[in-house]
C-alpha cells in the first residue's frame, strides 16, 4: 500500500478535498485502484451534529456514516463506495482507546497521546486502507488521505 497525503495550511475549505479527489482520478487513470481516507481533526464522532455553518454540509454514505461532504466528492469522483470508518476523526480515535482502556487492553500501563492516540491512528488508517471500495477483490494500490480542517 502507498500512501499519499494531502494538506495545506491552517484554513478549512481550501480545496484539499477537490486536490485529493482529482490526485485520486490522475493515480487511477494510470490503472492504480484507490481508495480515501478523510482525517478531521474535531472531537465530534462523525459531522452529523457539527455546525454546517462551521463545517459545511453533511454526506451520507451507503452505510448510514454521517461524514465529512469530501467523501462524497471522493465517491463521486472515483466511482468507489466508502464507509463510516473512512472519515476519521479525533472523537472516533479518542472513544476507540478509551473503549479498549476500559476493556482491559492496556491494563498495567498509563494511557497516553503518545503512543496510544498516534499508535490508534495508524492502525485505522492501515486498517481501512485494506478495504476494498471498488467493488474488485482485495486491497487498492494506492490510499489518499486528506488532512482536513484547520490544522494550524
Amino acid at each position: 500500500m502507498k500512501y499519499v497525503l494531502v494538506t495545506g495550511g491552517v484554513v478549512s475549505g481550501l480545496g484539499k478535498g477537490v486536490t485529493a479527489s482529482s490526485i485520486g482520478v490522475v493515480l487511477k487513470a494510470c490503472g492504480l485502484r484507490i481508495t480515501s481516507i478523510k482525517i478531521d481533526p474535531y472531537l465530534n464522532t462523525d459531522a452529523g451534529t457539527m455546525s454546517p455553518f462551521e463545517h459545511g454540509e453533511v454526506f451520507v454514505l451507503d452505510d448510514g456514516g454521517e461524514v465529512d461532504l469530501d467523501l462524497g466528492n471522493y465517491e463521486r469522483f472515483l466511482d468507489i463506495k466508502l464507509t463510516r470508518d473512512n472519515n476519521i476523526t479525533t472523537g472516533k480515535i479518542y472513544q476507540s482507546v478509551i473503549n479498549k482502556e476500559r476493556e482491559g487492553e492496556y491494563l498495567g500501563k498509563t494511557v497516553q497521546v503518545v503512543p496510544h492516540i498516534t499508535n490508534a491512528i495508524q492502525d485505522w488508517i492501515e486498517r481501512v486502507a485494506m478495504v476494498p471500495v471498488d467493488g474488485q477483490e482485495g486491497p487498492a494500490d494506492v490510499c489518499v488521505i486528506e488532512l482536513g480542517g484547520t490544522i494550524g
